[in-house]
């Protein structure tokens, strides 16, 4: 929930070509109730013209410089997979890597380019399916591979009640597309590739956003808008890409953290103390200092009688820019509901130092307004491996 502030993100469910799939959807039934009243009787013969067919959905492209994970637009429906390598020497560790990576690419370049042979991946409307693959730390410092100097598990903080077979992992896939279904199979298919390797599967998360109109912010179940403002390429150049010209520059390292949110005793509070606890207001998303969703958040501003307008235990302060040399991360979360008493956010920040994340959440969990109704369940880190090229496989990099 770090409601870092900044340039307007672009928004879940805006596609390349800058067609709303969920858009579409959702006025299917519209459209259709229109073309019968006003389909056009064809010369002469007395019955409606052919209605033209709906405009398609590009593919997202798999292979690139960077992951699609990261660079596509945020899809409707996200599934998390964990994967832990099985134990071997650092020759073996390495060669059995190499080889899972391999099986790892062909499957998710199958299934993303549309050419897989599931029939389960066949005839259904455009997924926008994309992917991105990452390396824990754990195989990373163990067979020596190639990764950022500044990789390493977080530490740990006040308040975190972290369950070890919900975090970590030597391997971390993400997955998102416009609904369930698609994601579903290919993590069957990546499941399959990987215990065929030798490796096992520690954990799997799945999560959602609610259906917004194109280019609006989705609400998390507290019912804010979050994930307001993202770096945009200039800022993420600084602080979510790697080192320009070295050898991570086109990766990044993901932090991901589970955290429940208790929604019941949060929606309890009156709607103006919600608001004082976020920083914005819950109607439409602006800053407590603005006038619009996407105003700088003024983190400085006073009442007269000398009170902070955003007050000290803000979420919103706490994670300014302004408070961290104006460091940013590139934020995408999910809301999960696993079950009745266990719901809450998959928070996925991009960054090239974890320890942006770390100083951040050190501020946070020492005040944030929040914390009384936020638990830290489980925790990952990873390095997002640069993209595959065409014919080439993810992970070409970590030998060197």
């Amino acid at each position: 929930m770090h409601a870092e502030t900044g340039k307007a993100q672009e928004q879940p469910g805006t596609v390349r070509n800058g067609v709303d799939r969920r858009a579409l959807i959702a006025g299917g039934g519209a459209v259709l109730a229109a073309g019968v009243g006003a389909g056009v009787v064809a010369l002469g013969r007395g019955r409606p013209a052919a209605s033209p067919p709906p405009p398609s959905v590009a593919a997202v492209a798999f292979h690139g410089e960077r992951q699609a994970g990261v660079t596509a637009p945020q899809q409707p429906a996200t599934l998390f997979l964990a994967l832990d390598l099985a134990p071997a020497t650092t020759s073996d560790g390495r060669a059995a890597l190499r080889a899972l990576l391999g099986e790892l690419t062909r499957v998710l370049a199958e299934a993303v380019g549309g050419t897989s042979a599931d029939p389960r991946l066949q005839g259904g409307e455009p997924a926008q399916l994309s992917s991105l693959v990452g390396i824990g730390p754990g195989p990373a410092a163990r067979l020596g591979l190639n990764v950022p100097s500044a990789l390493a598990d977080l530490p740990a903080f006040p308040g975190d009640r972290l369950d070890p077979a919900r975090g970590g992992g030597d391997l971390l896939v993400q997955l998102c597309a416009a609904d369930r279904w698609p994601l579903t199979v290919v993590a069957e298919l990546l499941t399959a590739a990987a215990r065929s390797a030798g490796a096992t599967v520690r954990w799997t998360q799945p999560g959602f956003l609610p259906r917004t109109p194109a280019g609006t912010t989705p609400r998390n179940l507290f019912g804010y808008k979050d994930g307001t403002a993202n770096p945009d390429a200039t800022e993420a150049k600084q602080w979510v890409w790697g080192p320009p010209g070295g050898p991570h520059e086109h990766g990044t390292v993901l932090v991901y953290r589970r955290i429940r949110m208790d929604t019941a005793a949060f929606a309890a509070l009156p709607e103006d103390r919600r608001d004082l606890a976020m920083g914005r207001r819950i109607t439409d998303g602006t800053p407590l200092t603005g006038t619009a969703e996407h105003d700088d958040p003024d983190i400085y501003a006073k009442n007269p009688d000398g009170s902070y307008v955003i007050p000290n235990s803000a979420h919103v302060r706490l994670t300014s820019p302004r408070l961290d040399s104006g460091a940013r991360m590139l934020r995408r979360g999910y809301s999960y509901d696993d079950a009745p008493d266990d719901r809450g956010l998959l928070f996925c920040a991009f960054v090239r130092d974890p320890e942006q994340f770390t100083r951040v959440q050190n501020r946070l969990a020492a005040r944030d307004a929040l914390n009384p109704f936020l638990v830290h369940t489980a925790s990952a880190v990873v390095y997002v491996l640069p993209g595959a090229r065409e014919g080439g496989v993810l992970g070409e990099g970590l030998w060197a």
